[in-house]
């Protein structure tokens, strides 16, 4: 089973969460040894400026030109 989480910073360790749903579908217990594949994901910029105007060609050379 596959899922997303994030690292939290607990001492000097980053810890995971494993979701509930993961946890009893795979049965899984407290002090279970458990093998865990690391890939970072790389973030997206998709939608990070949602909202915002697109840049016209006016907003392009502003500030170029200017002495």
């Amino acid at each position: 089973m596959e899922t997303l989480t994030k690292t939290r910073k607990v001492g000097g360790s980053l810890m995971i969460t494993i979701p509930r749903i993961i946890v009893e579908e795979e049965n899984l217990h407290e002090n279970q040894t458990v093998k865990i594949h690391i890939e970072r994901i790389k973030k997206s910029g998709f939608g990070i400026s949602k909202g915002k105007a697109s840049f016209s060609k006016k907003d392009k050379f502003i500030g170029q030109l200017e002495k």
